[in-house]
Order: C-alpha cells, then structure tokens, then sequence
C-alpha cells in the first residue's frame, strides 16, 4: 500500500526544507509554503539556483505569515513579528511575485548565505508566486529507480522538494495517476501533469553544492519531455481540501487511459 513517507514545505523559497507532522491543504497548497523569497538589492530573484548555500538555513512561519524564524547551521535562530515595508513585484523564472519587502534583522543574517546583500519579500497571497499546481508528489519506487540507473545506492528525496513523499509506490506509479484524482488523508487531489525538473535535483540538500548529475540521468533513461525537460514526479490541484498526515494512504479514485492521461499531460483539456 502506497502511504505518505514524509511532508516538506519551505516557508523561504529555497531555504531548507521543514517536515511537519500534517499539512492542511487549501485550494492554494499550503499556506506557509513558499510565502517568502529572497532579492538582491537591484531586485532580482535569490533562489537556490543562484546561492546553493541557502538551504543550509531553515526557516518557519505561521498560516498567517505574521512571524518568520530562521535557524541557522551553528544554531542561532532569529524570530520576530513580520513588519512589511514599500510593495515589490519581481520576476519569478517567467511568474510574477507580488508582494511586499520584509523590514528586520533577518536579510543581514541571510545575507552570507546568498553571497550578497540580500532582501526578503512576503508574497501578498498565500500560494506565494504558484498560478496553478500546488501540489507535488514523488514515490520511493521512482528514486529508487533514479538510483539504479546513477549506480548510486540511494537517492536522497529533498533533492526534489516535493510537497509530499510516498513509500510503498513502484516505479514512477505515480504518473499513472495523471489526469485522474487520489485521495490522501481527508483531502482529494487532482493529478494534473509531470513535473518538469531544473537544476537544483543536481544539489546536495544539506549543502547546496551540486554533486548528482540527475537531469541527464532523468533524461537518458525517461527520456526528453516537450523537447527539453527532465520529469519526475507528478503535479496536481486540490480538489478537496483536507489535511494530509504521516502514514495516511493513497486511494485511487479516478483514473484515465494511457492515450488520454498523455494528452492532459501535454496541456490538453
């Protein structure tokens, strides 16, 4: 039976992940996830991509993103209320994320973790800059799959900052699901699309250097998808919200055929 392994969430978009207990999905995710990121000083998105290191910093905030902490790798934590400043919209990898600058101690604090001086914006609604798919999952038969063919022993999951996490799945089970809806927990979802991968699946989660060569792995042995993007993993809607906890199983409740489920995944409706 296919069951939740582990829930990841990142309050700062591209710092370290936090594994909750529970989620409590709305129709825009989670509303902790993701409700923060980080700019330069001439405005330009600071994620992972950029600055590996940081995910070596944690953080949390609340449902209401009205206190932020960041604990950092020697154990200093900063925590205050969120006071915002002047409004900000910045260019998110072809989104935009509107919100507003966070005023207090934690950018300094950030600051040598990102290689420059550093700002921090609260997205203005809950889902931060996600216009549709706020959810992710990944199945333990898929990494280990990954693995065989890298001749790695195992393949660390954070790599792929999935919302939730399954153990008990074969390999890549979970496209099987695309174009159809899974109950997990008290919440329904609605399996939309592959999830297209990019460059950060190649860090180290603990440290942000890159180690794996996994989109050439991805690719080599799943092939090219749309012309240029490694999948792994699949994306979906909430259908129902619900919280989702540890050890809840996976349902099936609707399901498409191969020809329909390849034409959702390509966009068609």
């Amino acid at each position: 039976m296919t069951r939740v392994a582990r829930l990841s969430i990142a309050p700062v978009r591209s710092l370290g992940l936090e594994h909750p207990e529970t989620i409590d999905l709305t129709p825009a995710g989670v509303l902790e996830d993701r409700r923060f990121y980080v700019i330069d000083q001439a405005g330009r998105l600071v994620d992972q991509l950029i600055a590996g290191r940081l995910v070596q910093v944690k953080a949390h905030t609340d449902p209401d993103a009205t206190r932020l902490r960041l604990v950092f790798p020697d154990g200093t934590a900063i925590e205050t209320e969120v006071e915002l400043g002047e409004p900000v919209e910045t260019e998110i990898h072809g989104r935009t994320g509107v919100g507003h600058i966070v005023v207090g101690p934690w950018a300094e604090a950030l600051a040598p973790f990102a290689g420059r001086a550093v700002r921090i914006v609260r997205c203005d609604q809950p889902g931060g800059t996600r216009i549709a798919n706020a959810v992710s999952l990944i199945s333990d038969g898929s990494l280990a799959s990954l693995a065989a063919v890298m001749g790695v022993g195992s393949i660390d999951p954070r790599r792929f900052r999935m919302l939730i996490e399954l153990e008990g799945g074969g390999a890549h089970e979970e496209d099987d699901w695309i174009g159809g809806r899974i109950a997990i927990g008290s919440a329904r979802l609605d399996i939309t699309r592959p999830d297209a991968r990019c460059a950060i699946t190649t860090h180290d989660p603990d440290t942000g250097e890159r180690d794996l060569d996994t989109l050439r792995s991805i690719m080599a042995y799943r092939g090219v998808y749309e012309g240029r993007k490694a999948i792994f993993g699949v994306l979906g809607e909430v259908a129902v919200p619900g919280r989702i906890a540890i050890g809840d199983e996976v349902a099936v409740l609707a399901t498409v055929g191969a020809a329909e489920r390849q034409h959702v995944a390509a966009g068609g409706v």
